[in-house]
C-alpha cells in the first residue's frame, strides 16, 4: 500500500501555528493523531508514520507548542502548561485532519500518551481508540523501588529550577528540550500526587478519564526505565471502563534497543502492535 507525505497548517485560537506532517495511505482504514514525547519534534516520528501507513493507518504528527515547527518558544515572558496543550492545540490539530470518515485514533509517546488519555476523557465521543507507546503516569509510587525513592526530589527540583530560570533548559539536564515552566509544573504535580490536572483549567481530568470507553492498546519496551510496565498499568487504571491490552517488546522484537527512544528508528514492530490494536471488550493483559 503506497503512502504520500502530506502537510497541513494548524492554527490555535490564540494564533499559535504549526505544521502537521503525515503519512497517508491510498485508502486509510483509520486516522491517528500522534502526540510526541516531551521535547521531541514531530519530524522524528516520520518513520513510525510511514510504518503505520503501510498498515493502512493515516498518521498525522502533532507538534507540541514550543517544539519543531511551532511558531512559539518558551521564555520568561511566554509560558504555558497542560491547559493550552489540551484546550487550544489539540483541538486545532484535530480540526486540521482530513474529514474522510475514517475512525479517529489518538496516541502518543511518553507525555504524548498521557495527554492523549487526558484529551480522550474530555472528548470521549470523538476518539475511537487509544494507542500508547513507552508511556505511563509519572507518579513516583508507580515505579519500582529503589528508583522510585529518587523521584519526589526530582519533581520538586525541576519546577523550582524552571521558575528560577524562566524555562527549564532540559537538554542540559538530559531531560526534554527547552520547556515552559508551567508545563513542567503540571507534569511534576502528577508525579507527586497521581492526579492529572491543568493549572487554570476547572475541568476534572481524572473524572474524564474514568468515563473513557475507547479501547486502549499500550506498548511497553523491555529496557525502558522511564516508562516501565507498572507505570503504564497505573495510567490504564485511570481508564477503568476502557478495555485495554499491553504488548511487551524487547530488543529482539525491535532489532533495536528496547528503551524509551531506541524504537523510534526501527518502529516496524511497534507499528505492527499499534495497527493490530485488538482489544476484546472487558479484556486486560500483556502479550
Amino acid at each position: 500500500m503506497s503512502a504520500a507525505i502530506d502537510e497541513a497548517t494548524a492554527i490555535a485560537a490564540d494564533g499559535h501555528r504549526w505544521t502537521l506532517q503525515a503519512q497517508v495511505p491510498d485508502r486509510p482504514r483509520a486516522r491517528l493523531l500522534w502526540l510526541p514525547a516531551l521535547g521531541v519534534a514531530a519530524r522524528h516520528y516520520l518513520p513510525l508514520a510511514a510504518a503505520l501507513a503501510a498498515h493502512g493507518i493515516a498518521t498525522h504528527l502533532h507538534e507540541w507548542r514550543g517544539n519543531g515547527s511551532s511558531s512559539l518558544r518558551p521564555s520568561a515572558t511566554h509560558d504555558w502548561g497542560y491547559r493550552e496543550l489540551l484546550t487550544l492545540d489539540l483541538p486545532a490539530s484535530i480540526a486540521a485532519l482530513p474529514a474522510d470518515g475514517a475512525p479517529l485514533l489518538l496516541g502518543g509517546h511518553s507525555l504524548g500518551g498521557q495527554l492523549a488519555c487526558c484529551f480522550a476523557g474530555q472528548h470521549p465521543d470523538a476518539i475511537a481508540g487509544l494507542r500508547l507507546v513507552a508511556t505511563g503516569t509519572p507518579y513516583w509510587r508507580s515505579f519500582p523501588t529503589p528508583r522510585s525513592w529518587l523521584l519526589p526530589p526530582v519533581y520538586r527540583f525541576l519546577p523550582w529550577l524552571a521558575r528560577r530560570r524562566g524555562v527549564l533548559h532540559g537538554r542540559r539536564l538530559g531531560f526534554g528540550g527547552t520547556e515552559a515552566r508551567g508545563l513542567i509544573a503540571d507534569w511534576a504535580r502528577v508525579g507527586l500526587t497521581n492526579r492529572y490536572a491543568a493549572a487554570g483549567l476547572e475541568r476534572d481530568l481524572e473524572a474524564g478519564m474514568a468515563r473513557v470507553r475507547a479501547p486502549a492498546c499500550g506498548v511497553v519496551l523491555a529496557a525502558d526505565w522511564l516508562a516501565p510496565h507498572s507505570s503504564l498499568q497505573a495510567l490504564l487504571d485511570k481508564l477503568p471502563q476502557a478495555p485495554s491490552r499491553i504488548v511487551r517488546l524487547d530488543a529482539a522484537d525491535l532489532q533495536a534497543p528496547a528503551d524509551h527512544f531506541g524504537w523510534m528508528k526501527q518502529p516496524a514492530a511497534v507499528a505492527a502492535a499499534l495497527a493490530d490494536g485488538s482489544v476484546r471488550q472487558g479484556s486486560t493483559g500483556t502479550d
